[in-house]
């Protein structure tokens, strides 16, 4: 509702021009805070305006922000998914196993794709099909997917990958444009598509506001839920792909932390984590703040603990602040 200072009465929105309701948006906010964080972090160091700087600052918010994307619509559906990084963690060390064994580009792109998959379907079937909660669910595969890896790994690393593999993880389309930015700017304009623009995306608000009135409005609740967290799984293979050509080695450690800054990208963006609410702009725009956040740090030599710290404050803040606003106002 909008306050009219003309006539004293409380305006509904829709009655309010496009313009206003933009302005008055949470993603005008995180447009504010992210120029406002870039501001400073030329200010703060000369180094950051070179374009290969800016070009390597998108390094830090690329792969988490492909699988924040399917965790949105998965969030916004009441759900959630914990076990992404170690999704990550295995299918980088299924790659591995196979370019030990030889296998070619193409083949280690679809083991990873592959493995998201399987690993998605595994967290969709126990939540959509046994009912179990979500939280649970995936803190349980969290241990035992990353545990597989660690089996498989224990202290060694797989490295060695095929030359032509690292063109995901570092490859440039142009100048300063990477392949790991087109791709992510790929998956906003998919994901934007299917959360805004098709009766899928409804489904999921739906089911985020009340899966039960959902159900008997005829909606396959379980489908949906299971085809959610394919999707968050997919997009961890993806991720794996671009995160293992990157660092051009497997580690069982790696992708640790993703699962709480991939959570802080989409609560950051207005998703509400109650379900029910978000838009995938507003992820977009929350990815770029973090990741401008982490990659002013580092140009600042701030340690790492520091910036977990920080990202940590940044979720509790996010979630915190708009309960406290409302308690405020009632």
């Amino acid at each position: 509702m909008t306050h009219s200072p003309q006539t004293g009465r409380l305006i509904p929105d829709r009655l309010t021009s496009p313009a206003s309701r933009a302005l008055k948006s949470w993603e005008a906010l995180l447009a504010v805070v992210a120029v406002t964080i870039f501001l400073l972090n030329a200010w703060a160091s000369p180094y950051f305006l070179d374009p290969w700087n800016l070009s390597d600052a998108t390094f830090n918010f690329t792969e988490k922000a492909m699988i924040a994307f399917a965790m949105a619509l998965l969030i916004t559906a009441g759900e959630i998914d914990l076990s992404v990084g170690a999704i990550v963690a295995l299918a980088s060390t299924a790659m591995g196993v196979a370019m030990s064994m030889g296998a070619p580009t193409p083949v280690l792109v679809a083991v990873g794709l592959a493995t998201g998959l399987v690993c998605g379907a595994f967290n969709g079937v126990l939540v959509a099909r046994f009912g179990l909660p979500s939280i649970v669910v995936t803190i349980g595969t969290m241990s035992l997917f990353r545990g597989i890896g660690y089996i498989v790994l224990g202290d060694r690393a797989f490295t060695g990958y095929p030359a032509d593999f690292a063109w995901f993880g570092q490859g440039y389309v142009v100048w300063v444009i990477t392949v790991e930015l087109v791709i992510f700017a790929l998956s906003a304009i998919v994901f934007g598509i299917l959360m805004h623009r098709t009766s899928f995306g409804r489904t999921v608000y739906a089911i985020g506001n009340n899966a039960t009135a959902a159900r008997f409005s005829g909606v396959r609740v379980d489908r949906v839920r299971f085809i959610l967290f394919l999707l968050t799984g997919l997009m961890s293979g993806i991720a794996a792909i671009c995160l293992t050509s990157r660092l051009g080695s497997t580690r069982p450690s790696i992708a640790a932390g993703f699962e709480l800054e991939v959570v802080t990208i989409v609560v950051l963006g207005g998703v509400s984590i109650l379900g029910g609410s978000g838009t995938i702009p507003g992820v977009v725009l929350a990815a770029f703040v973090l990741g401008l956040v982490t990659f002013g740090l580092g140009l600042l030599n701030v340690p790492g603990i520091v910036m977990s710290i920080v990202v940590g404050l940044l979720l509790i803040g996010v979630i915190a602040v708009p309960r406290l606003i409302s308690k405020l106002r009632t």
